[in-house]
């Protein structure tokens, strides 16, 4: 276990990013429940790579989410709605990351879903280089059916009350809508902290990660190379 900055964290990512060898680009996963600060560590990591002359690709799961119809049919609180079908992995695999992993032509989709129109979205292929730097965040990217597709994997582990702190603080601000965060905080203890608990039993994505970010303490995090990873001085 190490503790240090923020900004030393960051600084250790980006060395592990630099010690994975391919012939393809380096597939980032980004995992972690919801609020536990993936997007801004994604981002913040993008800066530095690309200050080192790292072609970087930024992706979200978000991008990849089936129509709203599909993902609340068992529910809009569903827990097994939200880990089984809220997400289109299928297209996650065609589209981007199994064109930039082996074998692939490197042209890739970073989305197949507009949030804005909640409809299919379908943009313009791009090739990337083979150096390039996949940085993926979202929820549930170390299961079964993706576990294989990732080249560098890092988990952001933050006490699930926590996240709800942080979700209702971060939904509520602008407004600082009572309504709007008791809605959050049903979506979290009744969808989202479950289907994460769900996950955790299924998948054991801790026991997967390469490297666990400990992101309670957001300026002074805490993290861990996991024994089975070949990642090594960091």
């Amino acid at each position: 276990m190490d503790q240090g900055t923020r900004g030393e964290l960051i600084s250790r990512l980006a060395e592990a990013v630099r010690s994975v060898t391919t012939g393809h680009p380096v597939r980032v996963a980004i995992d972690g429940p919801p609020a536990a600060g993936k997007t801004t560590l994604a981002d913040e990591l993008a800066v530095v790579l690309r200050g080192q002359d790292r072609d970087v690709i930024r992706a979200t799961i978000d991008d990849f989410l089936f129509p709203r119809a599909q993902r609340y049919r068992r529910g809009q609180y569903s827990a097994e709605g939200c880990y089984f079908d809220a997400h289109d992995r299928a297209a996650l695999c065609r589209v981007l990351l199994d064109p930039l992993g082996p074998g692939g032509d490197r042209r890739f989709q970073h989305a197949v879903y507009d949030r804005d129109t909640d409809a299919p979205s379908s943009p313009p292929a791009t090739t990337a280089p083979a150096d390039a730097v996949l940085l993926f965040d979202g929820v549930f990217l170390l299961r079964p059916e993706l576990i294989d597709r990732w080249d560098l994997r890092i988990f952001v582990s933050v006490p699930f009350e926590q996240t709800i702190d942080r979700a209702r603080d971060r939904g509520t601000a602008p407004a600082g809508s009572t309504a709007d965060a008791a809605e959050i905080e049903r979506s979290w203890r009744d969808r989202y902290i479950p289907s994460q608990q769900l996950y955790f039993a299924t998948a054991r994505p801790t026991e997967h990660a390469d490297i666990v970010v400990y992101n309670d303490q957001l300026q002074r995090p805490t993290w861990e190379v996991r024994p089975h990873s070949s990642i090594r001085g960091i």
